[in-house]
């Protein structure tokens, strides 16, 4: 799947010889994930199927460009179903909603289409059946997060404990075998969360984990992609959304193998006087930024430095996952 958008203006300074050289480390994987992609069809379809408008809760995904491209469409976003009207479809974002929320819609007799990724709603499941299974979890990721929202809204208040940082693993106090388990945000960073998994086990060897890591393929390639150019670049830009988990981790990636980073959202965010001394320039995209935004990127870079483009890939992506039902066939 490979959601469409229209390719941003190009800069009106056209490259000219005898710009200072530079080299452009190109991050891949990076960009579009098959969740995203399968996020933003589910809305243009449902804007083909229904015709507009069709009403999203919260951004689809965590990306202004393409938020504004959905609602050239007819898409509209709100923040609570309530806003929605009784007699329009309203689609679900990829970061998943509590379980009242499909309810809350089921109960009003709205058509509802949910595109929560499947691998946020391989960790919904997995928090049913652990507090089924009688263990209290320990959830590990960012408070506030629309995903950590959805998720810890899947089972009874208090079953669930959100766990933020190592200090937070230190503050917990359970009896002495008390069954626990762990779940994990799929945004996360991959070395962070080792370190608070790993002082989880330490405080609580009956600590049970997930069957395979919670954190998404998409977030895990993304990182080490990073990793793989960080140390040849003096500057890694990041494009991605301030509210994006995926793309934050990124630039902290960057940072703890000691190479700068900025995050930005489109190219007219760059200055200048960044590239002030800067042979090698990295550049990657969180899993909401389409690739067309990586290319505005490379175009004004060119408008000050003659670019030469280097691809670096660590593993090729090629997952792809299913409609909702009402839009197949």
């Amino acid at each position: 799947m490979n959601a469409s958008f229209p390719a941003p203006e190009a800069d009106p300074n056209p490259t000219d010889g005898g710009l200072p050289p530079i080299t452009l480390l190109i991050a891949a994987p990076r960009g579009f994930c098959a969740g995203v992609d399968r996020a933003i069809e589910i809305v243009e379809r449902s804007i083909e199927r229904y015709g507009a408008p069709v009403y999203v809760r919260h951004e689809i995904v965590h990306n202004k460009f393409v938020v504004d491209g959905l609602k050239a469409k007819g898409a509209v976003f709100v923040e609570e179903l309530d806003e929605v009207p009784d007699d329009a479809p309203v689609v679900f974002s990829a970061h998943g909603v509590p379980k009242v929320v499909p309810a809350e819609a089921t109960a009003r007799g709205l058509e509802w289409l949910d595109a929560t990724c499947p691998l946020v709603s391989k960790v919904h499941r997995q928090a049913e059946r652990k507090v089924e299974a009688g263990q209290h979890i320990l959830f590990i990721g960012h408070k506030g997060h629309p995903e950590v929202i959805g998720t810890m809204g899947q089972v009874p208040e208090g079953t669930i404990t959100l766990v933020e940082t190592l200090d937070d693993v230190a503050r917990l106090e359970f009896p002495e075998g008390t069954p626990l388990a762990f779940l994990t945000q799929t945004t996360l960073s991959v070395d962070d969360t080792a370190e608070i998994i790993a002082a989880l086990r330490a405080r609580f060897p009956q600590v049970a984990g997930p069957r395979a890591e919670d954190i998404c393929y998409a977030t895990s390639n993304r990182q080490a992609a990073v990793k793989a150019i960080a140390a040849r670049c003096q500057l890694l830009l990041v494009i991605g959304a301030p509210n994006s988990s995926n793309s934050l981790r990124l630039v902290e990636v960057a940072e703890r193998d000691g190479t700068p980073a900025r995050l930005i959202q489109r190219a007219g965010e760059i200055e200048a006087g960044w590239l002030d001394g800067v042979e090698t320039l990295g550049l990657t995209a969180g899993a909401s930024a389409p690739e067309v935004l990586v290319r505005e990127v490379v175009e004004r870079i060119g408008t000050w430095r003659a670019v030469t483009e280097e691809t670096v890939t660590t593993t090729v992506e090629n997952m792809m996952f299913k409609l909702p039902r009402q839009l197949v066939g």
